[in-house]
């Protein structure tokens, strides 16, 4: 049971440990929502903003990351 609360835990800690993060991308996913639901936008450009929205947040949470160490 330790083992499978500790497994649990270090998941919860990787998943939650930087939550500016996590609150970039959950943003992220919510304005790309809004843009194919009522813009009724192309779904393949709206995963190129998923994307490419993805990839300059993890950027820059790196560059954060090595500019606090």
């Amino acid at each position: 049971m330790t083992l499978l609360k500790d497994v649990l835990a270090e998941l919860f800690g990787m998943f939650v440990a930087d939550a500016r993060l996590a609150l970039a991308i959950l943003a992220l996913v919510a304005f790309t929502a809004v843009l194919v639901t009522p813009v009724h936008l192309n779904p393949l450009v709206c995963g190129l903003i998923l994307l490419s929205g993805c990839l300059i947040t993890l950027f820059a949470a790196v560059l954060a990351a090595t500019r606090n160490s």
